[in-house]
């Protein structure tokens, strides 16, 4: 089979397009068939060697897959060949055939495209875990999702809008302010102009946010704690502007806000039934049609370092899929 690997820190540029053995699936294990294969921006932080876990060379990167189960590790009767599934393996998606711990691995209904499936576990926990779990977003709050327009604002607004909460989105272009706008955000603000923080405090006529869904850190974090509600939840997604941020301490005390941070991989190593209870819950909402998953980029899977690329560029809308040929 055909897999990409990384066998030294590079751009997504270095990495090599190889013929490998196909994988045999070990107890536990399923193999999967790729059909489509999601992007992440963490995929690239892996590749260059800044993400925090690092494995050993040659490895295949990817986390996000769906397809069909083609083999079956020992004592596996929880799926059967043929079952379509999604599968967050921690890594290896970027190949044509790939080994998931069944543990990790979901069924999908019959109606879920294939590239939708790919595209959704990931950015749907991460956003569950982060409004429901750690912030409590309740209906008829205010919820403020920063790079609205990403795999993981796209989620949060979809599951903000659900939750009931007023869903105000930022990002940087008007086709990325569309996007919001188009996948559910009620008002969406350029935040590459700094009167955005004018604006939020406009249409919350100067409360400001109860939640604010933060995946870029630096400058808008620092910004954000202007516009936080009393006893406001800002929480912590990640860093995708590249600086990692400090709160004086004085902010929250004089605004008995909260600082969550929101880390879905640590909360589901401690817990180990959240990922399926979670899993099961989107499906549902999925199923009722209150979220769905926005493929605006598909490539070939030959054409992995394009679409890190242009991931790593701001080009992507929503979430980007990789399909073998």
């Amino acid at each position: 089979m055909k897999a990409w690997q990384v066998t030294e820190w590079s751009e997504p540029e270095g990495m090599q397009w190889n013929e490998v053995p196909v994988p045999e699936p070990a107890a536990g294990q399923v193999r999967i068939r790729t059909h489509a294969a999601a992007l992440n921006f963490f995929d690239i932080l892996q590749v260059q060697g800044k993400y925090q876990v690092k494995p050993p060379f040659p490895f295949t990167p990817g986390a996000e897959v769906s397809g069909v189960i083609d083999a079956l590790g020992p004592d596996v009767d929880k799926f059967a060949i043929g079952d379509r599934v999604l599968a967050m393996p921690q890594l290896g998606a970027f190949a044509e055939q790939v080994i998931s711990d069944v543990n990790r691995t979901f069924a999908i209904p019959a109606s879920m495209p294939f590239e939708q499936a790919a595209a959704f576990p990931i950015v749907y926990q991460t956003s569950w875990c982060a409004l429901i779990t750690r912030g409590a977003l309740k209906d008829g709050e205010t919820l403020l999702v920063h790079a609205g327009a990403s795999g993981v604002g796209m989620s949060a607004i979809q599951i903000g809008k659900s939750l009931g909460a007023k869903v105000i989105a930022t990002a940087g272009s008007q086709d990325k302010l569309d996007f919001a706008l188009a996948v559910g955000a009620e008002h969406a603000v350029n935040y590459s102009d700094p009167s955005w923080v004018d604006k939020v405090k406009e249409l919350t006529t100067g409360r400001g946010a109860d939640v604010i869904y933060d995946p870029v850190g630096g400058d808008v974090f620092d910004l954000s704690n202007k516009v936080i509600a009393p006893a406001g939840r800002h929480l912590v997604i990640g860093f995708a502007s590249g600086r990692i941020p400090a709160l004086a301490a004085n902010r929250a005390l004089l605004k008995n806000m909260s600082l969550v941070g929101v880390f879905w991989g640590g909360w589901v190593a401690a817990n180990p039934t959240y990922m399926e209870e979670t899993h099961d819950a989107l499906m549902n909402w999925y199923k009722a049609g209150w979220i769905n998953p926005r493929v605006e980029s598909k490539y070939s899977l030959a054409e992995l370092p394009l679409a890190l690329r242009d991931l790593a560029n701001r080009k992507i809308l929503g979430k980007a899929v990789v399909v073998p040929q």
